[in-house]
């Protein structure tokens, strides 16, 4: 399945974004996916300036304490880290397992929603 992504991926960078957006219209488009930059320059391209990224963060410990553990091959590919360089998000959220700490820094973004509905 991912070898077949990754063709898919490689012959139209933009085959599965389009997938998602096919035939609908939306004031507000949550992609909660994005694995790739490609996949960010597609919406970029498609949507202009009304596309908006999150970045969801959280320490190795804060993942090891849910059950995370490192897997080579897999945690270190494109598809678990391509957007570990990519710097201009809109949001960048810490999830460290503060709920309180979490709520807080949603309250920007659902506002930001809201404002669009």
């Amino acid at each position: 399945m991912i070898r077949w992504g990754e063709e898919k991926r490689q012959a139209d960078p933009g085959f599965f974004c389009r997938k998602v957006v096919e035939g609908i219209s939306q004031p507000v488009w949550l992609v909660s996916d994005t694995r790739r930059v490609s996949d960010i320059q597609w919406f970029r391209e498609a949507y202009g300036a009304l596309t908006r990224t999150v970045r969801v963060v959280a320490p190795e410990q804060s993942r090891r304490q849910r059950g995370w553990v490192f897997t080579p091959g897999v945690d270190d590919a494109e598809s678990e880290c391509g957007l570990d360089d990519l710097e201009d998000f809109d949001w960048v959220v810490e999830n460290h397992g503060d709920a309180g700490r979490l709520e807080e820094q949603l309250q920007s973004l659902v506002a930001f929603v809201r404002s669009r509905l």
